[in-house]
């Protein structure tokens, strides 16, 4: 919430993704992420400046954690504060659906023991 405070912002809105037990195959036990970081980071920044080309947006902060996760801990967090909260919901969910698109990011699921990759959306879609 700091990290997008705003004294002209009358709206802040914050995504949590949080590793869920649930998945289509059984229980999963933890989630590892991977994560190539230097396009990571780029993909970030070009998320933010269409954020900011599409909505008036005052501060925009997002980050996706990397490694072994369990369940219930935070993967992802984006955060957006604008002068109205209508801009800010768009902007928030915008930008969390551009993170799961286009960085690159691979995610493991570890059910009874065993890993599974998890197909995601082919990067550009």
């Amino acid at each position: 919430m700091a990290e997008v405070a705003d004294r002209d912002a009358g709206g802040t809105v914050v995504f949590v993704g949080t590793v869920r037990r649930k998945s289509e195959v059984g229980n999963v036990d933890a989630m590892e992420y991977e994560v190539y970081e230097k396009m990571a980071e780029k993909g970030l920044r070009r998320i933010e400046a269409e954020v900011r080309k599409k909505w008036p947006v005052k501060r925009v902060s997002m980050v996706h954690r990397e490694g072994f996760l369990k369940v219930g801990e935070v993967s992802v967090v984006v955060a957006v504060s604008s002068e109205h909260r209508g801009e800010a919901f768009e902007a928030c969910r915008y930008a969390i659906d551009r993170i799961k698109t286009t960085l690159p990011l691979w995610k493991r699921e570890r059910i009874r023991g065993k890993n599974r990759w998890v197909e995601g959306v082919p990067i550009g879609k």
